[in-house]
């Protein structure tokens, strides 16, 4: 695969977004902030610039710009093969790509060693995996016909009268001539050092994870493919494995500028306020705790194109104390907007909070809320929204999604990189903002 043609799939996606954007007759900058983006991302991703790594925001605007099922499908598309574009320069032409394409890709790190192509992810460009099969080929024919080679030559010396090399039973060359390695095919060498080389070079590489936890982790992202889930969906076992992959967003603010953090620092501690999209690594340096609401966006799609249906959403509370101290500071001075997401609330005040679904409003059009059971797929993904609010607690908490699938069923646990999320009351703490005062921009106390 050329390169020209890695650059067409990137151009043809961000083409499609570019229509898409076209219809709503807006700007990047008014289109980004109805869909909670930064507006130099949204241009990046029209201008093809730049493919998101994660599906939930091109489905936000796919959604915002009326896409028809078609549409979303076909954007989707686009969008698998412009992911395998930007990752194509790093592993292709190379005869040891397994592990650097494991590491980029999740998916394909949970593929057999004996099967080079990706039956999960049928979109994928095909033409870019026979670049590992040929040399594996090769390599399993000269490890056949070395070994042969030297079956004849101990059977050689062990015929010789008095000639003290140890002699080969016949159970021991059967079992050397027949039996695999990692990947089917024949016995290693008896040398211990081919023996390493070769199971390291077709061991696939484990999947990245990112550290840190809790509403700083930047950037404030967690995912069961990064973090080993039970059964792990592995195309060895599709049976027994989760079917469903997941990602979760818990640095989300409301309309895309409203949100409040509890810092135990005093204001002249606490640098101005970041972009959404920075938001993580800020609260992470500060040691901030969500103030009052914390918002959680779950992108949910299954990992085959068999449908699976999501059941239940339950919330569970695993600590309760005393409000956090400290000062909350607000990233905004109050912002709004004609559109609202539809969304599950939860009240963490509750002795047993229950996630309500919440309609949606886009300027005077009602957004349906989501009624559970839903189905997704790998072509038809969905974005949750989770709003959990407290004022009388510092709560800990996490959230269990139920799915079933082809007569199986399952929990898989939503958290932050393995934590609760942690949401603080600001009921009673000083409030400030980022604003002016005597022409000097700083951190001011909130009024209103």
């Amino acid at each position: 695969m050329s390169s020209d043609d890695g650059v067409g799939d990137v151009t043809e996606f961000a083409a499609l977004l570019t229509e898409l954007k076209g219809r709503t007759e807006r700007s990047y900058g008014s289109l980004a902030r109805r869909l909670g983006m930064n507006t130099s991302t949204l241009h990046r991703y029209c201008a093809g610039e730049a493919v998101p790594q994660d599906f939930a925001p091109v489905e936000r605007l796919a959604e915002f710009c009326g896409a028809t099922p078609e549409e979303r499908l076909e954007l989707h598309r686009r969008w698998l093969r412009a992911v395998a574009a930007r990752q194509r320069p790093r592993g292709a032409g190379t005869g040891t790509g397994t592990g650097t394409a494991a590491t980029e890709n999740p998916e394909t790190s949970e593929t057999s060693s004996e099967t080079p192509e990706t039956p999960e992810t049928p979109e994928l460009d095909k033409k870019q995996l026979p670049h590992r099969r040929w040399p594996r080929q090769r390599r399993t024919t000269v490890l056949v016909g070395v070994a042969c080679a030297l079956l004849a030559t101990l059977g050689t010396l062990s015929a010789l009268p008095g000639g003290g090399h140890p002699t080969v039973s016949d159970d021991a060359a059967r079992s050397a001539g027949s039996s695999g390695g990692p990947s089917g095919t024949t016995a290693p060498l008896p040398s211990p050092t081919p023996t390493a080389s070769t199971a390291a070079s077709r061991t696939p590489g484990a999947a990245s994870t990112s550290p840190g936890s809790g509403p700083g982790s930047a950037p404030g992202r967690t995912s069961p493919s990064a973090n080993a889930a039970p059964g792990g969906g592995k195309a060895s076992a599709p049976a027994t494995g989760v079917p469903l992959a997941w990602t979760a967003d818990s640095q989300v603010w409301a309309l895309g500028c409203g949100h409040d953090y509890v810092i135990g620092k005093p204001p002249a501690q606490v640098p101005p306020p970041p972009a959404e999209q920075d938001a993580g690594l800020w609260a992470s340096a500060q040691g901030a705790v969500h103030g009052r609401e914390t918002n959680v966006e779950i992108s949910v799609q299954g990992r085959s194109s068999t449908a699976v249906v999501l059941t239940a959403l339950r919330v569970r509370v695993v600590g309760r104390a005393a409000p956090a101290s400290g000062t909350a500071y607000a990233m905004d001075q109050g912002c709004g907007g004609s559109l609202s997401k539809r969304y599950f609330a939860v009240d963490l005040d509750k002795d047993r909070p229950v996630a309500h679904s919440v309609a949606g409003n886009d300027s005077g059009t009602p957004i349906p809320a989501v009624s559970l059971p839903y189905r997704v797929s790998s072509e038809d993904p969905e974005v949750l929204l989770v709003t959990a609010r407290t004022e009388s607690c510092d709560c800990n908490w996490y959230l269990e999604l139920d799915w079933s699938s082809q007569g199986r069923a399952g929990t898989v646990r939503i958290d932050d990189h393995g934590h609760p999320f942690r949401t603080s009351s600001i009921k009673g703490l000083p409030r400030y903002w980022y604003g002016t005062d005597n022409g000097e921009r700083k951190w001011v106390p909130a009024t209103g």
